[in-house]
């Protein structure tokens, strides 16, 4: 058998810039492929492409052909670039507009102060490369000021400008600032007066000034750092804009003194095995999981706990696991015991209150800081993995980049698998593209996969039914050159069956006692306690995750509440989520869930929200679906994944674990391990009338006595292929091939300590072959 490569190498390879999403939709230079250099063919391929994704890929050839134009295609683009009936076509003219050799600021600068979202977003991001525009810099500071997606996108066009025109940059950024202290005191005076009179300011306007003055940080020269040495003496500003300035003294004074730590061993220093960072910056992550389904702490953050400690066990030639997360305006700003063997976590400091994935673009600079300090703490770091298009990989990768430190990237059509399907639906149209994107920032992230991917010296990919088409046609990427089979390996997700089994055995009959499973029960009979008497004798349906809108949990009430079949055929039980004090993106999610059920008549209808429950909780809770509650709950029940989409779906597997019949979505993963219509129901999750049809059918295949024969067998290839410990024997290869690769890279030697532990790339690996599904071959084989 032979690991499963695939390359990833796209149309477009990154050029002379970060192998970060730096660079706009047209900067990359094709391999091997011939395209126009008339920008009017250009920009009619772009126009003509048949589907959106098609469509953005076209725009790299559109800005290429800009930047050797000689100005005889200025009013085709401006015409372009404002057509609201094609936004497909308007981001890339926009594009274009800023790659001609003289970037057309006449049409640019205004849609930074004055445009929609959509044309300041892309306006902003084209300008990056750009040569410095004077009259786009204060607009441009504004954005930042204004703060969100835009805000990150200004900041690092003000970044590159800054290392050209610093002192041009330097003095807008300073004048902003007074303006946003004084605009927003609470009295007048000087600024230190302001400073201590700041009781009605909002924390909007602490935000701006914070943002600002982050972004003067950001600017070379000596100059800078006196306005910074300004601006943290007391009173001079918010202690939020103060911390803001003393950190970047701190990236400019101290933490050089700290060395590049960069991936050549430290002389003298004995090595036992790799040291491996991985990251989540939208969570809360401790050993314990105690935040589990809370904003966004979901499955993610169960896996990177459980993976980090498999990884240090037995002989896989992991010496020290560090699990970035996301930390407070007092987390330490630089972990001090990073040094010795084990599995370590390391919060990242972010200014201002947690906020959602989507929101959190205006942390780049913060998280490239701490990410930055934790791998010069932790020293030679031998890769550091991400896994998703999310300021977090894009910080990081930054930070690594800087310290020479190898990249490992999970490689998912994430938005692409999304995206795809509602233009199918007809939901998302070249009409609608513009307001779509810029609110969900489709054309970026879809950029940022793929810059990621190419800068990366390992690539994972999840089995999916068709990889190679796939990724083909949502990525743009061949998965089939020599480059990428090099370094690309096909990993299966995992879980730790420990979990499952002994939650499994508390519920035995007989089983002696055990309090935690004891405890979860307790928990989950008050629950159930709260249904009617005529609702008691019904199995349940589960779902369990955050609640977000991609989870689908408001499209599984309302098909559950709408179909009086389902309604009368179980109870539904939704774990996730903070029912106490919710983020805006569950507060959402909740009122789209008491939009169908009122939220008094919830219980007496059958409807049950336990809010997050730590991961051994909700083990034992599957394991009561599945046998049932005395007097409360009846065998039989399943569970359901509501999801849009799902990459893998680790608590689908865990709910297969527990032997429960589940429902998927059709897409993605789970069809690569769902037998459909023998251990599960895999149906398109975006139609509530699809999703109800599918529980009733699982509610049915539950109570077939064949079943659970078949979910025996499942079982047995569920553990031998997707524990937690075939996950990290596969990924402790790649980290080994990523170190490798950069070690040999700069003329060094490869840890042949490593290397003897677990292989290079390469290696047969039972987690890498060519994945065998468990459901019947009927869909596909990986290609």
């Amino acid at each position: 058998m032979e690991r499963e490569h695939a390359a990833v190498t796209g149309p477009a390879a990154v050029g002379t810039t970060s192998p970060v999403a730096t660079a706009g939709p047209g900067t990359a230079d094709p391999a091997g492929e011939r395209e126009t250099t008339d920008v009017r063919a250009a920009l009619e391929e772009v126009r003509a492409a048949p589907t959106i994704l098609q469509g953005l890929r076209s725009v790299e050839a559109l800005t290429r052909a800009a930047a050797l134009d000689d100005g005889t295609s200025l009013g085709l683009l401006r015409e372009a670039a404002l057509d609201a009936r094609d936004g497909v076509t308007g981001l890339g003219a926009i594009h274009a507009l800023a790659a001609l050799p003289e970037p057309d600021a006449t049409t640019l600068v205004p849609m930074l102060g004055t445009g929609t979202a959509f044309t300041a977003q892309h306006a902003a991001w084209a300008l990056e490369h750009a040569p410095p525009v004077p009259a786009a810099v204060p607009p441009l500071v504004a954005l930042v000021a204004a703060g969100g997606f835009t805000a990150m996108l200004a900041q690092r066009t003000l970044e590159r400008w800054a290392g050209v025109v610093p002192s041009l940059v330097l003095e807008a950024l300073v004048s902003a600032v007074d303006r946003s202290w004084r605009d927003h005191a609470g009295t007048g005076g000087s600024r230190g007066g302001k400073a201590q009179a700041g009781q009605g300011r909002s924390p909007d306007h602490l935000g701006a000034t914070t943002r600002l003055v982050e972004t003067v940080g950001l600017v070379p020269g000596d100059a800078a750092t006196a306005v910074l040495v300004g601006m943290v003496q007391p009173a001079q500003l918010p202690a939020p804009a103060a911390l803001a300035a003393a950190t970047a003294l701190g990236d400019r004074l101290i933490t050089p003194r700290l060395g590049a730590r960069r991936h050549a061993p430290v002389p003298g220093r004995a090595r036992d095995g790799l040291t491996v960072v991985q990251l989540f910056l939208h969570a809360d992550i401790d050993g314990r999981l105690t935040s589990a389904g809370k904003g966004d702490t979901g499955g993610i953050a169960t896996l990177l706990v459980q993976l980090g400690d498999a990884l240090l066990e037995g002989h896989r030639g992991v010496e020290r696991v560090v699990t970035v997360s996301r930390g407070g305006p007092d987390t330490a700003p630089v972990p001090t015991d990073l040094a010795a063997p084990g599995h370590h976590y390391a919060p990242v400091p972010l200014w201002g209150p947690p906020v959602g994935m989507a929101d959190a673009w205006v942390h780049r600079v913060a998280v490239r800081r701490g990410v930055r300090r934790v791998l010069q703490a932790a020293g030679d770091v031998d890769a550091v993995h991400l896994r998703m298009a999310d300021v977090g990989s894009l910080a990081a990768a930054e930070a690594a980049r800087e310290l020479g430190v190898p990249v490992v990237f999970t490689l998912a059509p994430d938005p692409h698998v999304v995206l795809a399907r509602r233009e199918a639906a007809g939901e998302l149209t070249r009409a609608r593209f513009a307001e779509v994107d810029g609110v969900e920032h489709l054309a970026y992230r879809d950029r940022l996969v793929r810059e990621l991917a190419d800068g990366a010296d390992q690539l994972v990919l999840f089995p999916r039914p068709e990889l190679g088409r796939d990724t083909r046609e949502l990525l743009g990427l061949d998965l089939d050159t020599d480059r990428e089979r090099a370094r690309s390996t096909v990993v299966a997700e995992g879980i730790d069956f420990r979990a499952v089994d002994r939650a499994s055995a508390a519920l035995r009959p007989g089983a002696r006692a055990m309090t935690a499973a004891d405890d979860a029960l307790g928990e989950l009979d008050a629950l159930l306690a709260e249904l009617p008497e005529q609702r008691r004798g019904l199995p349940l349906a589960i779902s369990v995750g955050r609640l977000n809108r991609v989870k689908g949990m408001a499209t599984l009430t309302r098909a559950w509440a709408t179909t009086p079949a389902l309604h009368d055929a179980c109870n539904l039980l939704v774990v996730g989520g903070d029912l106490t004090s919710p983020s805006p993106d569950e507060a959402t999610e909740l009122d789209q869930v008491f939009a169908a059920v009122p939220r008094e008549q919830a219980a007496p209808q059958g409807l049950l929200l336990s809010g997050h429950r730590p991961h051994a909780t909700v083990a034992t809770w599957l394991a009561a679906t599945l046998r049932g509650r005395p007097g409360l709950s009846a065998p039989g029940g399943v569970y359901v994944s509501a999801s849009l989409k799902e990459e893998f779906g680790l608590a689908i597997l865990e709910a297969m674990a527990a032997s429960l019949v589940v429902v998927a979505p059709d897409g993605g993963g789970p069809a690569t391990y769902v037998e459909q219509g023998v251990t599960g129901i895999l149906t398109d999750t975006t139609s509530s009338e699809a999703l109800a049809s599918a529980v009733l059918e699982a509610l049915e295949l539950a109570r077939s006595p064949q079943t659970r024969m078949a979910q025996k067998r499942a079982l047995a290839t569920l553990r031998e292929r997707f524990s937690i410990d075939a996950m990290a024997d596969a990924l402790a290869c790649v980290y080994a091939g990523a170190s490798g690769r950069a070690t040999d890279a700069t003329g060094e030697t490869a840890r042949a300590e490593a290397s003897a532990h677990v292989g290079r790339p390469g290696t047969t690996h039972p987690a890498t072959h060519p994945v065998t599904r468990v459901a019947r071959p009927s869909t596909g084989a990986a290609s």
